[in-house]
């Protein structure tokens, strides 16, 4: 905790930290509320399902473009317009009751516009602080995002089932606006310059580290998403036990990455943290009771801080500090896909098979991001007593020939 402690001490940290989990803080939010609201209003998960899926390849689309707009046009342009259309789309799906398809649109027009807050911070973290501290600070980052996913369903819920699910999509937008304000604001925002790549977009993720890291985000995130929509469908619309149960898989995580997420990386360290991930949601099926299925989330989030943590790290490790805002980008678009496709598959295999069909298909994202981390674990960089920070940016220099 000292460690910790001491990073939160150095200038702009804190701040910047801060400000980039409130703007972020929706994404503990919407997807939550989008169920209930359009499970409310059109009485089908597989409908919401697909609500949330063409949101979340929205963003995956959005990721490594808005990325690469950053280099151009710089932070601030890029995150106030992409905002700006993200909250309108958010406003429309709360106040106007549409078909399904038409959902899927405007859910599809706010998730392409979702703000790069988190491409964006990823990429001014290296630039606060020293190569050593960079490992810990991305455990610390991972570690305190979770307290998007513990506070944002239980607020989510209360609000959704105590008050109604518009008011609660509602809510998610304030601090949306309010949080991407604080950060483009923030002066650290102005004090990094992205350089311009001069690779073709997606060239980044053909580095072995990076593919890595988007793969098995992608099959990390699919698992988390699915098991929500499972612990929604088990506990049902009037309970507050579904925002109990996320909050203590958030917690799990949270304690997970302040334990050993800082710890350095080997090849082997991301099927580790991935095995504990799936050893959670394996067993959360077995009894649907609260005690017991916050038990197995619990043992499934110490995983999952310190899985991220380290994708990140082996990521800015790897790459040119002018792709780290795409190579971040990419992963998120990974993440957002295996959202997509989580709760759709959840959707469909709740209306089919009831509530374990989720729990079903949660574990087998996560067995399947077991196995992808270790067939291809020398993708992996040995970063054991390396730095952790990009690779430097460099140019042909010019010489006079005399």
């Amino acid at each position: 905790m000292r460690r910790y402690l001491q990073l939160l001490g150095t200038r702009g940290v804190g701040r910047i930290m801060a400000a980039q989990l409130v703007a972020r803080f929706p994404g503990g939010m919407l997807s939550l509320a989008f169920l209930l609201h359009v499970e409310q209003v059109h009485e089908s998960y597989g409908a919401a399902g697909l609500v949330l899926a063409a949101t979340s390849i929205g963003q995956a689309i959005a990721g490594p473009v808005t990325t690469r707009w950053m280099g151009h046009w710089g932070m601030r342009p890029v995150i106030v317009l992409t905002a700006s259309v993200c909250a309108a789309a958010i406003a429309a799906i709360a106040l106007v009751d549409m078909p399904v398809v038409l959902y899927m649109v405007v859910g599809f027009v706010g998730g392409i516009s979702n703000p790069p807050i988190q491409p964006a911070v990823r990429t001014i973290y290296p630039k606060l602080v020293n190569s050593r501290q960079l490992t810990p600070l991305f455990s610390l980052d991972a570690s305190a995002q979770e307290l998007i996913w513990v506070v944002g369903p239980v607020v989510t819920t209360f609000v959704a089932t105590q008050v109604g699910t518009r008011q609660a999509i509602l809510l998610a937008l304030v601090f949306l606006v309010a949080g991407t304000a604080w950060f483009v604001l923030s002066p650290e925002v102005s004090q990094v310059r992205i350089p311009r790549s001069r690779r073709r977009i997606g060239v980044v993720l053909l580095r072995p580290p990076v593919m890595l890291a988007t793969a098995v985000g992608f099959l990390l995130v699919a698992a988390c998403a699915a098991i929500e929509a499972g612990v929604v469908a088990t506990f049902g619309h009037g309970d507050a036990s579904a925002g109990i149960a996320l909050a203590i898989f958030a917690v799990g995580s949270l304690a997970g990455g302040l334990t050993f997420g800082h710890r350095q990386i080997d090849p082997w360290a991301l099927a580790r943290r991935m095995a504990i991930v799936f050893v959670g949601l394996a067993i959360a099926v077995l009894i649907l009771e609260l005690w017991w299925i916050s038990l197995a989330l619990f043992i499934a989030g110490i995983g999952i801080a310190p899985a991220l943590a380290a994708m990140f790290t082996i990521t800015s490790a790897s790459v040119k500090f002018s792709e780290t805002a795409e190579a971040y980008g990419w992963i998120g678009t990974g993440q957002l896909i295996g959202a997509a496709i989580g709760s759709a598959l959840a959707g469909f295999f709740i209306d089919g098979f009831d509530a374990p069909g989720a729990y079903w298909i949660a574990a087998a994202f996560a067995f399947l991001g077991v196995i992808v981390a270790i067939v291809f674990r020398g993708a992996s960089p040995d970063l054991r007593g390396r730095d952790a920070s990009p690779i430097p940016d460099t140019e042909p220099v010019l010489t006079l020939k005399v």
